[in-house]
C-alpha cells in the first residue's frame, strides 16, 4: 500500500489505509495458552449445564465407558475421550443440556498384579498378606491413577462433571453392583454349573469371552490310535477279526495333555468312514515309523490319504465302509496304568466334521465346551477333574500327577510346561502314538497376562440366556429385540452384535479372585440353591455402601443372616467378572442417584442413555455386559444409540507398541503442539475406521490448523470496531455477499445435520474448504481493497465487514467442540466481557440467506476467474507485470460465459486495475496487457481518474474521497 517515496507531495498515507488489527497472533503459542484458557473456564461443565437448564433445555444423556485405572492415558484414550468431548460440546452447542458423568474402572486382574509384583518385591508372597489389607492396598493404587487420568483428560480439554465421577470401586457402587447382581439372583436367572470354561492358569481364575484374544501359537500335533474292544451286532466280525490285527480308531489333536481325560471319541454321522489296512511303510527314513504292514485303521475317508502321509504309511487297501456307531475301544494308556481301564465309546456329534484331523473328535468332557455337550447329550453326567487351578494335573491322575500343563511361576510363566511331551512319550511307550508334528494355529490368550488359557472343568456362577422370564422371553431374545430398536454408528456394528448374542453361551460372571465385588450371596448347602429373602439383600447392601466389598468378607454371617441358621448356608466369596461390574455403570449413573445412597444431591439425567461410545471391541465387552444386564433387570439395553471408533495405528498401518518405539505419546503432543492440535486430528479422520497417526500425519494436522487460526485471524482484523449501526441489511448487499451468505447457510445445515449424526469429518473439512476456497482464494481477495482503502460508511465496505461478522460468529461456533481453545481465544480477543464462547448455541441463520442463483452465478464466475488467474500467474512469472494491479487483462469467451458479469465490475473480481470482457470463440482465453494510467499512492490500482481531485493528486477519485473522510473525522 501507500509509501512516502511513491507520492509527490511526499505524504505518508499508510495511515489513512484501514489494514486489519487484531492483537490475536499468527502462532497459536497453545502449549501455553490452553492451560490459561482451562484456568478461566473454571468449572465449563457446571456453567453450561446452568445455562442450559435456566433455558429449559431438551436433556441429552452420554453414558462413559469407564477406562481401566491402572497408567497414563494413551493415544486410544484420547482418540475415545475427544469424540465423547465432540458430542458433549457439540449438543450443547446445538442447545440440549448435556449429562455426562466420566467414570472409571478399578477391579481386575491388571491391578492385582501390580499389587502382587509390590508385595513380592518385599519378599512377600500375596497369600501372606491379609486380604483386607492386598484389597486396601489395589483400592490406594486405583485411586491414584484416577487422579492422574483425570488430569489428563481435563488438559485435553474434556469437559464433564468431574466432581460426581463414577469409579465401580466407590463403597455406594460396589453396593449398587450388589444390588444389580441380587435382581439376576432373584428372578431366577442365576445358577451355579459344572462346565469347562476358559481358565487362566496363570492368573489362576475363569475368563469370559471378552477377555480372550487369539494370537498365533505353534502347538504339537498328534495322531493317536484307540484299539477297538468291542461293537454291536451291526459290525461283521471279519471287519473287526482281530485274527488280523485289532482295528484302531484313529483321532488328531493338537493338545496332548487333554488325553488322560478322554473319556469318548466323537464321530459324524454324515461322514463316509472306511476300515484300512497298511501294507507297506516309506523307506529310507531316518526313525523307525510307528505304524507297521498289517495295521487296521479306522479313518473318515476323505482324510486318510492325509494321515497316511503324516505316519509315513506308503501303500495302503482300504477294506470295507465303516460305520462307528455302536463300537468302543480302550483308552491308549490302557496298558500301562489300570486308571486307564475304563471302555471309550463312541459317540455321535454334529460338531465333528472332515475338514482336518482323522474325521474323529478326541473327547475329554473336562477341556472343551462340544465335549462336554456331546457327553451329557448322550446321557453321561460326571466329568472327571484332571487340572488344578494352577494348571497342574491332580494328584489322582494316574502316570502324571503333578505335571504342569501352563508354567505360572519364575521365568516359564505363561509357557506350556512338561505335560504335552510327557503324555506323547506315554503313547509312544504303550504302542499307541501313530504320528507327530507340529502346528500353527490361533490360540486362545488371556488379553491381560497375554499367556495361553486352557479350557477346565470347574464349578462356576452363570446367568441363563434362554430360561423363560416374566414376560415368556428370555434374556437372549430381549437383548436381540433390544439391538434391533438400536441406532448403530456405523451401521454395521449391528450385525456384529447381534452375531455375537446370537451364538454366546450363558453368561459367566463368576471369579476366583481378591480385588473385586463379591458375588454377595448365600447358598442353602442342602439344596445348592441361593438363598432368596430381601430382607437378608437390603442388610448385604447397606454394609457395603457402608464399608464397601470388605465388609461381606469381614463380618460375621450372622450380621446379614439373621434369623437363618449359619451353619445351614455356605458363604459365596468369588468375585464378579469386571465385565459385570462396568455392566451395571447405568444402574447408579444414569439412574436417580439417590442421597440415601451416598451420592452427593442430584443432577438431572434419564434412563436409558441417549448414546454409548467406544472402540468397536466393546461389541464382544461393555456393549454387550451392559445390554445384557439392562436387558436382564429392565427388559431393554440402556443406550439408544451406540458408536464406535476404531484402533489408532501408526503412520505404516501397523499396530503400536512400546517395544517397537511407534507410540504416540498424547502427552508429548500437548506438550509440544497443543491440545487443539491433537483435537483436529480426531475430527479430520474417520474414526469408524482404524485411523494413522504420527509426526508426519501431525504436521498436515498443524497446516490445516494454520489455515483456520490464519482465517480467524483475518476476521477479527477485519471486523475490528464492527458496531450494529454498521451492518448492512441483507436487501442491500452486493452480489458477492449474497454469495458468501448462501454458503453460510449452507454449511450451517451440514454442520448441523453432521453433528447431530456424530460425522465429526463431515463438520471440519467442508468448513476447512470454505476457509481455504471461498474466503481465502475468492472473498477475501477480492474485498481485499474495499476493506482496505473505501470510505468506512461506504455501501460495499460495510457489506463486507457484515459478513464477515457473520462468518466469524459462525466458524467460532462451529469449531468450538472441536478446536475449543482456540476459537475461545478468538472470541475473548473479540468479546472479552460476554462469556465463554463454550456456552453459545449456532447463530440461527435467516432462510433469506439461501440463493441458488447466486451461487450458480459464482459458479460461472470462478470458471473464468480460474483461467484469468493462471494467465495473470503466467505474465507474473514472465515479468511481464509485478503483481495484478498492473494488469489490464482482455478476457475473450462466448458471451454464456461472461453473463454471471452482468452488473459487476470485472477488474474488482480480478484484482486487476482494470478489465475487458469480449464476446467470441468457443472457449475462454486471456490477454494479459499493461494498465497505462499512474498508479494511485494509495491503493497502488492503476485507474483513468488518478489526479482528477486536485486536493489529493496522487490518488484515485475514490482514495481521495476515503482520505477526505479520514482527515474529516480527525479534525
Amino acid at each position: 500500500m501507500a509509501h512516502a517515496s511513491d507520492t509527490p507531495s511526499g505524504r505518508d498515507y499508510r495511515e489513512t489505509v484501514f489494514l486489519p488489527e487484531t492483537p490475536f497472533p499468527m502462532r497459536g503459542g497453545l502449549p501455553q495458552k490452553e492451560p490459561l484458557i482451562l484456568e478461566q473456564w473454571g468449572d465449563l461443565y457446571a456453567t453450561l449445564r446452568a445455562e442450559r437448564q435456566s433455558q429449559n433445555a431438551p436433556l441429552y444423556v452420554l453414558h462413559d465407558g469407564p477406562p481401566y485405572a491402572n497408567g497414563d492415558i494413551h493415544i486410544g484414550h484420547a482418540l475415545n475421550k475427544t469424540l465423547k468431548d465432540f458430542v458433549v460440546r457439540s449438543r450443547f452447542l446445538l442447545g440440549y443440556d448435556v449429562d455426562y458423568v466420566p467414570g472409571w474402572d478399578c477391579h481386575g486382574l491388571p491391578i492385582e498384579w501390580k499389587i502382587e509384583e509390590r508385595y513380592r518385591a518385599q519378599g512377600k508372597r500375596k497369600d501372606e498378606v491379609s486380604k483386607a489389607e492386598f484389597r486396601q492396598a489395589c483400592r490406594e493404587y486405583a485411586a491414584g491413577w484416577i487422579d492422574v487420568q483425570r488430569e489428563q483428560f481435563k488438559r485435553l480439554g474434556v469437559t464433564g462433571d468431574w466432581d460426581q465421577r463414577y469409579a465401580t470401586m466407590d463403597f455406594t457402587t460396589e453396593a449398587a453392583i450388589v444390588r444389580e447382581f441380587h435382581k439376576f439372583k432373584t428372578s431366577g436367572q442365576l445358577y451355579r454349573g459344572s462346565k469347562p470354561v476358559m481358565w487362566s492358569p496363570v492368573e489362576r481364575t475363569a475368563l469370559a469371552d471378552a477377555e480372550i484374544e487369539y494370537h498365533d501359537h505353534v502347538s504339537p500335533m498328534i495322531w493317536v490310535k484307540f484299539p477297538v474292544t468291542g461293537a454291536t451286532d451291526d459290525h461283521p466280525d471279519d471287519l473287526l477279526s482281530f485274527r488280523h490285527s485289532t482295528p484302531s480308531i484313529v483321532i488328531w489333536t493338537t493338545t496332548p495333555w487333554t488325553i488322560p481325560a478322554n473319556r469318548a471319541i466323537s464321530y459324524g454321522p454324515e461322514i463316509a468312514y472306511g476300515l484300512y489296512e497298511v501294507t507297506a511303510m516309506e523307506e529310507g527314513l531316518e526313525f523307525e515309523p510307528w505304524a507297521k504292514p498289517g495295521d487296521r485303521l479306522i479313518l473318515a475317508d476323505k482324510l486318510a490319504e492325509d494321515v497316511f502321509k503324516a505316519a509315513k504309511i506308503a501303500a495302503w487297501n482300504r477294506v470295507d465302509d465303516m460305520n462307528p456307531s455302536g463300537l468302543e475301544c480302550a483308552h491308549p494308556l490302557a496298558s500301562l496304568s489300570p486308571g486307564y481301564g475304563f471302555s471309550v465309546p463312541l459317540l455321535a456329534g454334529d460338531h465333528v466334521t472332515d475338514d482336518a484331523g482323522a474325521g474323529f473328535v478326541h473327547t475329554a468332557p473336562g477341556h472343551g465346551a462340544d465335549d462336554f455337550e456331546v457327553w451329557k447329550a448322550h446321557g453321561h453326567h460326571e466329568v472327571p477333574d484332571t487340572v488344578d487351578p494352577d494348571g497342574a494335573y491332580y494328584d489322582h491322575v494316574p502316570l502324571f500327577a503333578g505335571l504342569k500343563v501352563i508354567e505360572t511361576e519364575g521365568k516359564k510363566t505363561g509357557k506350556f510346561g512338561p505335560a504335552n511331551s510327557a503324555v506323547t512319550e506315554k503313547l509312544i511307550e504303550a504302542g499307541n502314538l501313530l504320528a507327530r508334528g507340529r502346528t500353527e494355529h490361533s490360540y486362545p490368550h488371556s488379553w491381560r497376562s497375554k499367556a495361553p488359557v486352557i479350557f477346565r472343568n470347574t464349578p462356576q456362577w452363570f446367568i441363563r440366556m434362554d430360561a423363560p422370564l416374566d414376560d415368556d422371553g428370555t434374556l437372549r431374545e430381549r437383548a436381540l429385540a433390544s439391538i434391533d430398536e438400536t441406532a448403530f454408528h456405523p451401521a454395521a456394528g449391528k450385525n456384529r452384535i447381534r452375531s455375537m448374542v446370537e451364538s454366546r453361551p450363558d453368561w459367566l460372571i463368576s471369579r476366583q479372585r481378591a480385588w473385586g465385588t463379591p458375588l454377595a450371596m448365600f447358598v442353602d448347602k442342602q439344596t445348592g440353591q441361593p438363598l432368596i429373602d430381601a430382607e437378608v439383600d437390603a442388610r448385604i447392601t447397606a454394609a457395603i455402601a457402608e464399608g464397601g466389598a470388605d465388609a461381606w468378607f469381614t463380618r460375621p454371617d450372622a450380621d446379614f443372616l439373621g434369623t437363618h441358621d449359619t451353619d445351614r448356608y455356605e458363604k459365596i466369596e468369588d468375585i464378579l467378572d469386571v465385565w459385570f461390574d462396568s455392566g451395571c455403570t447405568h444402574a447408579f449413573t444414569l439412574e436417580p442417584r439417590d442421597p440415601a445412597h451416598g451420592y452427593k444431591g442430584d443432577r438431572p439425567s434419564h434412563w436409558p442413555a441417549d448414546l454409548y461410545l467406544e472402540g468397536s471391541d466393546q461389541h464382544r465387552g461393555w456393549f454387550q455386559s451392559n445390554l445384557l444386564e439392562g436387558s436382564g433387570t429392565r427388559g431393554r439395553a440402556p443406550y439408544d444409540a451406540v458408536l464406535t471408533h476404531g484402533f489408532t495405528q501408526d503412520e505404516n498401518g501397523e499396530k503400536m507398541s512400546k517395544s517397537k518405539g511407534n507410540t504416540t505419546d498424547p502427552a508429548v503432543v500437548i506438550k509440544e503442539s497443543g491440545a487443539d492440535i491433537l483435537r483436529l486430528w480426531v475430527a479430520l479422520v474417520d474414526y469408524a475406521e482404524d485411523q494413522r497417526i504420527g509426526k508426519q500425519i501431525l504436521q498436515t494436522t498443524v497446516d490445516a490448523y494454520r489455515k483456520l487460526r490464519n482465517t480467524v485471524r483475518y476476521l477479527l482484523g477485519a471486523v475490528a470496531g464492527f458496531d450494529e449501526a454498521e451492518r448492512l441489511p441483507y436487501d442491500q448487499m452486493p452480489p458477492l455477499e449474497k454469495f458468501i451468505l448462501h454458503r453460510l447457510h449452507e454449511l450451517d445445515g451440514q454442520v448441523r445435520e453432521a453433528y447431530a449424526d456424530y460425522r465429526f469429518q463431515d463438520v471440519v473439512r467442508p468448513v476447512l474448504e470454505f476457509c481455504s476456497g471461498d474466503l481465502s482464494a475468492l472473498y477475501f481477495d477480492v474485498r481485499k481493497d474495499s476493506l482496505y482503502c473505501d470510505r468506512p460508511d461506504s455501501i460495499r465496505r460495510r457489506a463486507a465487514r457484515t459478513v464477515m461478522d457473520e462468518v466469524f460468529m459462525r466458524l467460532t461456533a462451529w469449531l468450538a467442540p472441536l478446536t475449543p481453545f482456540t476459537m475461545e481465544e478468538a472470541w475473548v480477543t473479540r468479546f472479552p466481557d460476554a462469556g465463554t464462547n463454550c456456552a453459545r448455541v449456532i447463530p440461527a441463520t435467516p432462510d433469506e440467506w439461501l440463493n441458488p442463483a447466486e451461487a450458480e452465478r459464482w459458479a460461472g464466475i470462478q470458471t473464468v476467474l480460474e483461467v484469468v488467474n493462471e494467465a495473470l500467474e503466467a505474465a507474473r512469472r514472465d515479468k511481464i507485470i509485478g503483481g495484478a494491479l498492473d494488469a489490464w487483462p482482455v478476457v475473450t469467451g462466448p458471451a454464456e460465459a461472461f453473463a454471471p458479469f452482468d452488473g459487476l465490475d470485472a477488474a474488482e473480481i480480478f484484482r486487476t486495475s482494470g478489465a475487458e470482457l469480449k464476446t467470441g470463440g468457443d472457449a475462454v482465453s486471456v490477454v494479459v496487457g499493461l494498465a497505462e494510467y499512474p498508479k494511485c499512492a494509495r491503493s497502488w490500482r492503476r485507474v483513468p481518474d488518478v489526479g482528477s481531485d486536485a486536493a489529493y493528486p496522487e490518488l484515485s477519485a475514490r482514495d481521495a474521497d476515503a482520505v477526505r473522510f479520514w482527515d474529516a473525522a480527525r479534525a
